[in-house]
């Protein structure tokens, strides 16, 4: 390649030489002149086309480098030509010779397949001038010479035996089967190498005039071209093209030839090819779409209009431009733009939505409403302004506007970004005008206002409407089921935004809770889930007045829709319901225990693979934070219950397997039952002296017999590990929850064994982390843990070192309320005097 290059380079070089030589010529012309400065200055702008063709990576192409040595002979006729002037048709042969560059360049020209548009409309520029030179003779003095042009040509060797073999091998390529008689037959029936010099052919023909219309029509050059357009390579595909384009371009009946949908399908067929191809495929038919049969004809084609979307998004500017052209021009046709939008260009849809008839956006509108839309459609969609004038048809149309508006818009709000579009447009006071209007013909527009609702309500931007919640509520007994369910979601959301606050309070005060009580009896699952997780968001602010509200009447429905609901997020709403009652309200408890709920909970705990982790993630949340009522430490009956239920082994597994906020309500109820094992131990001497104890049953911390199920000891139940795991993680969550229950291994009769246990388990340096990015309570929590095992010299002196630099850090700069837990701390290290400041 390097060789082919290189000599490739030499022969350009070697024709530049020639286009300066030739121009110096002019200046030592004594006679024609100006004929001579005329065709030097044709000659001199060849120059930047070699510069051209000396960067192109395709060096290699036989025919391109044949046509530039073609170029280069007819350059050195020139030469001998300027030099002798010595015949009396001087000027007619400089025509001849500007003639034959030209035709070069024309071969130049079609070779050039892959090279530069910029590069390709120079030597077209050029090639058009060349052929078409006249010089008038009439206005320069004859003058007699001798002939002798070609002897000079022989005396002075200009033209070496080798570059005569050249120019014979491509007058002889140029001239097979070029006949203008044998052209069409060529074109018809020949291979591809036939097909491709017959081309060519038929471009010099074309180009030099010597065929009209007349021979094109009769020898049917339009059809034949079509024809071989499916079957030939690659090559000769972007040679007929760019024919069948300058055709179109000299006469229109050519054009309208070409508006047949079978030629039109055949150039569609190109804009799926290579490159250069499609480019030029795209080319043609903007030329064409002049036409209003082509252009009611292109958006039939299968495939066409998805096409020229890619080609529209593709990397190829100039082709990128022209397709955009020819989809604005197709775009005229309502059902061309909608095949666009489902293509993904939605420009010409929105534009309908803008500008078009009452109808056109009734049609476009329905289109958009039943689309299958991806999220990055309904942000094309907002971003091209398609919100706006669906609220207005929405706000001012008929019926049949106002209803396929609210459905296009339900399509769109699935979006979170189109959602601000929708509050921004004040499209909120309107739906709820039509959810309260009570005219019989506008009840089928309630449905989709009521989903549009629900979404918007996602959006805490809804706040700005302060008295839409209420307005909801009282339309809840007034509808009908589908549009209670979204009104029951759109509450939801409301409530549940971080800034409702003062909407929750105003919910409550308006009866909220007691409005919401019957929808626990429905039978229909969707409208009881989200009338549950309503209840469940107000509960959270309700604390001693739920009981009373509620009563045991519906406490214990609660209870049976956790144990018989098929829902997971329906189950974890009534739990969470649940676990918002007073945990001091004994009878609360006893309603719960005796209608055994603890056993339902851990039965579907337990069953937690068979449902989906992000539903797995609030139900366990929920169940976690409801079991904490059960194991109270001050009520050990109760601990004893929930412990012979199986509570602490499925506390002990959500230690490794649960959400942070799940690892937290599990600790907290662990640290709750070791909290009493010191007291439930057993003595490890044995009633009859014969028989020593069991070794399985001694605690090497509580220093007796422990059992999970009876003195809830967490060294046997395995819970001690998984904690100093949460303490090691990144999520900071739990720290406090988990440090609760290492703190109930160091009570002051067992605290020596627990420090012990708790270094044992590699627990200190996770301790130690937690004073470095722990919350203030976590880190007073880990100071005091490690002032007591601190107090056993062996942890002093194994893990002092490591614990100094943070413990100094925090002494520093740490909290205010710390820094006395600290200083006794560094003390007991002997890193500050005991009657420090700090004290």
């Amino acid at each position: 390649m390097e060789e082919e290059k290189r000599c490739f380079a030499e022969v350009v070089m070697e024709l530049k030489a020639l286009v300066i030589e030739v121009s110096s010529l002019a200046q030592n012309s004594e006679i024609q002149r100006e004929v001579v400065t005329e065709f030097v200055i044709l000659v001199g702008k060849l120059a930047p086309i070699l510069d051209g063709l000396m960067d192109t990576e395709f060096l290699n192409h036989q025919p391109l480098r044949k046509a530039v040595e073609s170029l280069g002979l007819e350059l050195k006729r020139a030469k001998a030509l300027l030099k002798t002037q010595e015949t009396n048709s001087f000027v007619g042969q400089v025509e001849d010779v500007a003639h034959d560059l030209g035709r070069s360049l024309g071969l130049v020209l079609l070779a050039s397949l892959e090279v530069s548009t910029d590069l390709k409309d120079k030597v077209g520029g050029l090639h058009k001038d060349l052929m078409s030179t006249r010089f008038d003779v009439s206005s320069f003095a004859s003058t007699s010479y001798g002939s002798g042009v070609v002897s000079e040509l022989e005396v002075e060797g200009v033209v070496s035996e080798l570059e005569v073999e050249v120019e014979e091998e491509i007058q002889e390529e140029k001239t097979v089967c070029f006949g203008i008689d044998d052209v069409s037959l060529q074109i018809k029936y020949g291979d591809d190498e036939q097909l491709k010099f017959a081309l060519l052919e038929l471009n010099e023909l074309i180009v030099d005039k010597r065929v009209g219309y007349e021979w094109i029509n009769d020898e049917g050059v339009i059809p034949i071209l079509f024809n071989r357009l499916s079957s030939s390579n690659s090559e000769n595909r972007l040679c007929i093209i760019r024919l069948l384009s300058s055709l179109a371009s000299d006469n229109a009946d050519n054009k309208e030839k070409m508006a047949d949908v079978d030629f039109l399908s055949a150039i569609v067929k190109s804009l799926v090819r290579d490159e250069e191809e499609r480019k030029e495929a795209v080319g043609l038919l903007l030329y064409l779409s002049d036409l209003q049969s082509v252009r009611r004809r292109l958006g039939r084609i299968q495939g066409c209009i998805v096409m020229l979307v890619a080609l529209l998004n593709g990397d190829d500017r100039v082709a990128s431009h022209n397709a955009g052209k020819l989809l604005n021009a197709l775009s005229s046709n309502t059902q061309n733009a909608l095949h666009m939008a489902e293509a993904g260009y939605f420009e010409p849809l929105v534009q309908y939505l803008k500008e078009g008839s009452d109808m056109s956006k009734i049609l476009m509108a329905t289109a958009l409403s039943r689309m299958e839309l991806t999220d990055q459609s309904r942000a094309s969609l907002g971003e091209n302004g398609a919100i706006e004038p669906l609220v207005r048809m929405f706000s001012v149309g008929k019926l049949e506007a106002k209803l396929s508006a609210l459905s296009a818009l339900q399509n769109l709000s699935n979006l979170t970004e189109n959602i601000q579009r929708l509050i921004s447009s004040g499209i909120v006071a309107s739906l709820l005008q039509l959810l309260f209007s009570v005219t019989s013909v506008l009840m089928t527009l309630r449905e989709p206002a009521s989903a549009i609702l629900a979404r918007i309500a996602q959006s805490e931007s809804i706040l700005v409407n302060s008295n839409v919640a209420q307005q909801m509520l009282s339309l809840l007994n007034l509808t009908s089921p589908v549009i209670q369910n979204h009104l029951l979601q759109a509450l939801n959301s409301i409530a549940s935004h971080s800034r409702a606050g003062k909407v929750r309070r105003r919910m409550k005060e308006n009866g909220a809770v007691q409005l919401l009580l019957p929808f626990l009896m429905e039978t229909n699952i969707q409208i009881r889930s989200s009338a549950l997780n309503l209840f469940y968001t107000l509960s959270k602010d309700l604390t001693e007045e739920l009981t009373d509200q509620l009563g045991e009447t519906y406490i214990r429905r609660i209870i049976n829709i956790i144990s018989t609901s098929t829902s997971d997020s329906e189950k974890a709403a009534a739990v969470g319901i649940l676990s918002h009652l007073p945990i001091s309200d004994k009878k609360v408890t006893d309603i719960l225990k005796r209608a055994n709920l603890v056993p339902i909970m851990v039965s579907i705990m337990n069953a937690r693979s068979e449902i989906p982790a992000e539903k797995m993630c609030c139900l366990a949340e929920s169940i976690t934070g409801l079991l904490i009522r059960f194991t109270n430490p001050a009520d050990k009956k109760l601990q004893l219950y929930s412990a012979e239920q199986g509570v602490i082994p499925l506390l002990v597994k959500l230690l490794s397997s649960g959400s942070p906020v799940t690892k937290c309500r599990a600790a907290t109820s662990l640290a709750q039952f070791s909290q009493n094992s010191s007291s439930l131990k057993k003595s490890i001497k044995p009633r009859w002296t014969c028989v020593p104890p069991s070794q399985d049953a001694v605690c090497e911390v509580h220093d007796g017999k422990c059992f999970v199920k009876s003195t809830f000891c967490l060294v046997k139940a395995g819970a001690i590990s998984p904690v100093i795991q949460i303490l090691e993680g990144k999520e900071r969550e739990a720290d406090e929850a988990a440090l609760s229950v290492l703190a109930t291994l160091l009570h002051d009769d067992i605290w020596e064994n627990g420090s012990k246990y708790i270094a044992k388990k590699s627990g200190i340096p996770a301790i130690i982390k937690v004073l470095e990015s722990g919350s203030i309570k976590a880190q007073e929590k880990a100071l005091r843990i490690l002032e007591k095992v601190f107090g056993v010299e062996e942890h002093r002196v194994t893990y002092g070192e490591s614990a100094q630099a943070v413990l100094i850090d925090l002494a520093q700069q740490g909290d205010s309320r710390l820094k006395s837990t600290t200083a006794k701390l560094l003390a007991q290290l002997e890193l500050l005097q005991a009657q420090s400041s700090y004290f």
